[in-house]
């Protein structure tokens, strides 16, 4: 998502926000201070938002990787056994 968009959306919640609270409260510093309040939070939550994309993004990256490039997750127990994600890799012949 590009900047000038996040801003423009954030920017829309805000005011509808502010309107809402303006009609609930009729006050301009509640509806101000809210307002600011839902804004702080939205930053919070955008930052976490990207923070957890970019963690994502890191850990598939390091994740093992079929032929074709794709990346193969590996299961909780094989991680604890230490385990290889494939057996695709193996010279070996696969006896079950």
């Amino acid at each position: 998502m590009h900047a000038p968009r996040v801003y423009i959306s954030m920017l829309g919640a805000l005011v509808v926000f502010a309107v809402g609270t303006y009609f609930l409260t009729h006050s301009l510093s509640t509806t101000l201070i809210e307002t600011v309040i839902c804004a702080v939070l939205l930053q919070i939550g955008y930052f976490l938002g990207v923070l957890f994309l970019v963690w994502k993004e890191r850990n598939l990256r390091n994740a093992p990787r079929r032929d074709d490039g794709v990346a193969m997750p590996m299961r909780e127990d094989d991680k604890a056994k230490g385990l290889p994600a494939s057996n695709l890799n193996r010279s070996e012949p696969f006896n079950p």
